[in-house]
């Protein structure tokens, strides 16, 4: 996705898409235009290269899918990396300098009064997301039902011409590689099974993804943020990863592990990892909301010792630790007296 700004049609630019293939040389300085996933993860790596980023953010922090707390977080392992970040800004234009860097012009909302700001660098990398090319296809013509963000399906991926299938990042809700993966296997199936009663519905409950920065962040189910926006009761139990002896023994211990249980219960609502390895990390909690599995059952089961995956665990005793109530613990006490005569 192209902003629709001043200049940005005569000036030389990068996305991810074309920076890997067309940098050349490594630059001195960049702007980073989007602080989402992939401008975070791209802003980091660029800058343990060397190169001096500006991540320019038009929100009001990064990873905007991701809980204030976990943003936050990201930040200052940015910042104190060096990267500069500006939020609550607003592009405005781009233009070439005479000195032949890129001149960024936006609109500066972060200290509580609009200014206009000019950021110049070697190159400018575009990050602010991403939007389906199939325009050219002209799908109307054939009666596929589309809108701007995309192709429009059913929830066996049919479009409105139920013997053409979409899926991937042209019908979303989710632009992961391996949600298309996910996709692509209903679609399959269903093209193969000739009754629309046997066909397999595409499932949005428990989706995974991962954020590669330092330490990744890996996220599923609902967050904070979202609990609160839809008004789920829920409880939260947090893990410092400094309590993971693995975690400390290896020198990785900056980070945590959230978890999201449905109100008094074991019930998995959301995780969501701040950790080295994250991303392998979360499939046990991935797998245990689609099997229906709950805190208590992780809790009983045994990890090996040290291991990172016993983040699982010790999340899932502070959820234990939760049930002995006041009346558990004084029948506890009683027994112990008892059982010491």
């Amino acid at each position: 996705m192209i902003p629709k700004i001043e200049g940005i049609d005569d000036i030389p630019y990068f996305t991810n898409e074309t920076i890997f293939d067309k940098l050349k040389v490594k630059p001195e300085s960049m702007i980073v235009l989007g602080g989402g996933p992939i401008g975070c993860e791209l802003a980091q790596a660029f800058r343990r290269l060397g190169v001096q980023v500006t991540i320019v953010q038009r929100g009001d922090q990064l990873l905007p899918r991701e809980d204030r707390d976990v943003a936050e977080f990201l930040e200052r392992r940015l910042i104190n990396e060096g990267v500069r970040i500006i939020k609550n800004a607003d592009a405005h234009s781009v233009a070439t300098s005479d000195a032949g860097k890129v001149a960024l012009e936006f609109l500066d909302r972060q200290s509580g009064r609009v200014a206009e700001r000019i950021f110049f660098a070697d190159v400018l990398l575009i990050a602010i997301g991403r939007t389906p090319n199939f325009r050219s296809l002209d799908l109307k013509s054939v009666g596929v039902d589309v809108s701007e963000r995309g192709v429009r399906v059913n929830d066996y991926l049919q479009t409105s011409q139920q013997h053409i299938y979409a899926i991937g990042d042209v019908i979303g809700p989710f632009l992961f590689t391996h949600m298309a993966d996910a996709q692509a296997r209903v679609v399959v199936r269903n093209i193969v099974v000739p009754f629309q009663f046997l066909r397999q519905k595409m499932d949005y409950s428990v989706v995974p993804w991962c954020t590669y920065v330092d330490p990744e962040v890996a996220h599923v189910g609902l967050g904070e943020k979202e609990a609160k926006q839809n008004k789920v009761d829920y409880d939260l139990f947090v893990v410092p990863l400094e309590d993971v002896d693995r975690a400390v023994v290896e020198s990785e211990d900056a980070g945590f592990a959230k978890v999201l249980t449905a109100k008094g219960s074991d019930k998995i609502l959301g995780v969501t990892i701040v950790a080295p390895h994250a991303g392998d990390l979360l499939h046990e909690f991935a797998l245990a909301m689609n099997a229906k599995i709950g805190l208590g059952s992780i809790a009983s089961t045994i990890h090996a010792y040290p291991t990172f995956a016993e983040l699982a665990r010790k999340a899932a005793d502070k959820y234990n630790k939760t049930r002995l109530t006041p009346r558990a613990k004084k029948i506890f006490t009683w027994l112990y007296a008892r059982a010491r005569k």
